[in-house]
């Protein structure tokens, strides 16, 4: 059994930035894909960047975000900055089973519980 905990989120105007963190137990770390998914109100869940044994990030939030672990911690984290209004969403953190990604997220067993972060214009 793997548990997620996400932290982080809150309210922030456009152009700021936010940190969140997803703080894992339950596995071996070092060996676990891990990713960032968001969903907005009336929309999908959808993928924002994962971490593996390489990175993966959305178009529509590259040159703004990074993912980055700390496998010392169980933690990996999303940077967030020049944040949009269109950002504003539920920010998940999810884990694979092995050292591998999926854009798909019915593809991931493990979930935290989401931190919403929302962007004001």
């Amino acid at each position: 059994q793997v548990q997620l905990v996400e932290s982080g989120g809150g309210l922030v105007q456009a152009g700021g930035s936010l940190r969140l963190s997803c703080a894992a137990s339950g596995r071996t770390f070092s060996s676990t894909g891990m990713a960032w998914f968001r969903q907005a109100p009336g929309k999908e869940r959808e993928i924002v960047a994962a971490s593996a044994s390489n990175t993966y990030y959305a178009e529509s939030v590259k040159g703004r975000f990074t993912i980055s672990r700390d496998n010392a911690k169980n933690t990996v984290y999303l940077q967030m900055n020049t944040l949009k209004p269109e950002d504003t969403a539920v920010y998940y953190c999810a884990a694979a089973v092995g050292l591998i990604y999926y854009i798909d997220p019915t593809r991931y067993y493990y979930w935290g519980q989401g931190t919403q972060v929302t962007v004001s214009s």
